[in-house]
């Protein structure tokens, strides 16, 4: 085993009134735009850094911030029309620093501008002061126009709004969501569902990972509506994984599922990957079974290092700039004949602990060890190259400004998925060690609340980011229940405090914070299998405690004779049998695996 200006304003404030998850990236219109000719800004690109904003006074320039991806079409159209057109070069060397960033290798500034992108252009003053945020794609005309405007006149337009004042924190009482709020969170859960084409938002189509979750869930407790909903999604995303290499496409455009953009990169196949796997535990479906298969053989055979971990992405086009359906059209031979999209070979530990998680949530329903083989060499190699002192991981190999608390907190789950699967404490070792770091390294401060994406530090304060916060309260939470230790629970209550308040959520969908204290709110499904270890009926029920859907189940297990966590002591008899407990309380005992499944998801079953 592996160790361990008016218009321009006015179309802003449109852009704003949708949800962040559920938002367009950029106009159709522009997907047949070729490069032209013209004069590159490729050599006036700088870096981003601590002293971006004194540079700027110096120069007496605005600062302009290219936020994209390796992996983005829009972001290589953009770089092919507007950053080749000769009037937007003039502007941009007369009055703007230009800076770009690759967003994947900068969390800070891809948190804190996720809602605008990708790509993302801010535009800033020389003081840091931001006077723009604009969203996708921007044509040559529309960027000399807002080029020249603040040029001007370098005053914030609407989309820099200032941020509302925030309520301290650190509040008496264990931060709830009022049955009013909940009401109105799952009343707005249920607007962003699209019941005409199936799926949550109506210009994009893809697997919205949260609002699956939550009707999965909704769905194992006899919620038909919400399993009607889970199921059409998860049925017509299947138009979105490549029947050829495997793998899923970020999204289809147009409200409908059959024009994908072909960009592969690690959030959707972790997301993906996981949901088809708990599906699958819910209803045994097999074609949930293949779709998780699909993608777990896309990371195998495109994205694993010689090394066993995982690189971040695989670009949407083969050529930059050039839509990609025909190329994605053809068999394997033709493809290669072509010639592969370009792969983005950075190994970044987030990344990698959402495929870990995704693989332990697989191998939980298919038994096949390649599966859990893979997830132990990328931690493997995780734990040796990109572990920090005191617990923590670095993203990449080289951080210009972490640690970020993406990365230690994408594999504290990933330990918990691999104890969870194992039952080796090694593992959970390791998720304690991670979550005491990021108590120590991103901890709430008490004007602002919530856990900072960043250490800290650099040209721009370090911000709380809402799914990160969604995240670590739930794997705090996981923690303290395997645990006992009052840390962790503490930590998944100042997440939680943060995500309590009303503004955290404004204009986003509230799926995931129903999510979030639900768990809190209720006691996991606890399985406790009472039988000596060596004994394989033991190993057989263990084995089908793990299948069962949700990652919070607590699977425990007890030998013969001796008390449970909870302070229970069961009979000796004559075979394992697994247990049904809540409180201090459990059901008959269950010798059969089938029974223990039957027992468990009967109201999911229910007509």
């Amino acid at each position: 085993m592996f160790r361990a200006w008016p218009a321009v304003g006015l179309l802003l404030l449109i852009a704003l009134a949708i949800p962040p998850e559920l938002r367009p990236r950029a106009p159709e219109s522009a997907a047949k735009i070729r490069v032209r000719s013209g004069s590159a800004h490729a050599g006036a690109w700088q870096g981003w850094s601590d002293d971006v904003f004194e540079r700027a006074r110096e120069s007496r320039k605005l600062v302009l911030l290219d936020l994209g991806a390796v992996w983005c079409h829009w972001c290589h159209v953009m770089e092919e029309t507007t950053y080749r057109d000769a009037e937007v070069n003039r502007l941009l060397g007369a009055h703007y620093m230009t800076i770009r960033v690759d967003q994947d290798a900068r969390p800070d500034l891809s948190n804190r501008y996720e809602d605008y992108g990708w790509p993302a252009t801010i535009l800033f003053d020389s003081n840091g002061r931001e006077l723009a945020k604009l969203s996708g794609y921007i044509p040559p005309e529309r960027m000399r126009d807002i080029l020249k405007a603040f040029a001007d006149d370098p005053t914030p337009g609407p989309s820099a709004r200032a941020l509302e004042p925030q309520a301290p924190a650190d509040v008496p009482g264990k931060p709830a969501l009022s049955s009013e709020r909940r009401a109105e969170f799952e009343a707005a859960n249920a607007r962003h569902y699209d019941p005409e084409h199936g799926g949550w938002g109506r210009v994009h189509k893809w697997l919205f990972a949260p609002g699956v979750e939550y009707a999965l869930r909704r769905a194992q407790s006899g919620d038909a509506e919400q399993a009607e909903r889970a199921r059409t999604t998860l049925d017509l995303n299947l138009q979105l994984i490549d029947p050829v290499w495997g793998g899923v496409y970020q999204y289809s455009h147009g409200g409908v599922w059959t024009n994908p953009h072909f960009e592969k990169i690690m959030r959707m196949q972790s997301d993906n990957m996981r949901l088809y796997a708990r599906a699958y535990a819910l209803w045994r479906e097999p074609r949930y079974l293949q779709a998780a298969r699909d993608i777990r053989r896309f990371l195998a055979d495109h994205l694993r290092s010689p090394d066993g971990a995982f690189y971040a992405s695989m670009d949407a086009d083969r050529v930059p700039g050039e839509h990609a359906g025909d190329y994605f059209a053809l068999d394997d031979a033709r493809r290669r004949k072509l010639g592969l999209p370009r792969v983005d070979r950075n190994l970044y530990a987030r990344e990698n602990g959402w495929a870990i998680e995704a693989l332990c949530e697989l191998y939980a329903v298919s038994g096949d060890a390649a599966d859990l083989d893979l997830a132990y060499a990328a931690a493997e190699w995780i734990h040796q190259n990109r572990l920090l002192e005191g617990g923590g991981y670095a993203h990449g190999e080289r951080d210009s400004a972490g640690p970020y608390l993406g990365d230690t907190l994408a594999m504290g789950q990933a330990y918990l998925s691999l104890y969870r699967v194992t039952r080796d404490a090694i593992w959970l070792n390791d998720a304690d060690l991670a979550s005491g770091f990021i108590d120590r390294t991103f901890s709430p401060e008490q004007e602002a609340g919530g856990y900072a994406t960043a250490r800290g530090g650099g040209p721009l304060p370090a911000l709380p980011n809402r799914e990160e916060n969604l995240d670590l309260a739930r794997f705090a939470l996981r923690l303290f229940r395997l645990t006992g230790q009052e840390r962790h629970r503490l930590q998944a209550e100042r997440a939680l405090k943060y995500l309590a308040r009303p503004e955290v959520h404004e204009g986003r969908s509230k799926a995931g914070v129903l999510l979030a204290f639900d768990e809190f709110e209720r006691e996991p499904l606890h399985v406790t299998v009472v039988g000596l270890p060596d004994d394989f009926r033991t190993r057989t029920l263990l084995l089908a405690g793990v299948a069962l859907p949700g990652t919070d189940n607590r699977i425990e297990h007890v030998v013969p004779g001796t008390r449970s966590v909870s302070g229970i002591k069961f009979p000796k008899l004559d075979a394992p049998a697994a247990f049904l407990c809540a409180g201090k309380r459990c059901s008959l005992p269950m010798t059969d695996p089938d029974a223990l499944r039957a027992a468990v998801l009967r109201p999911a079953q229910a007509p």
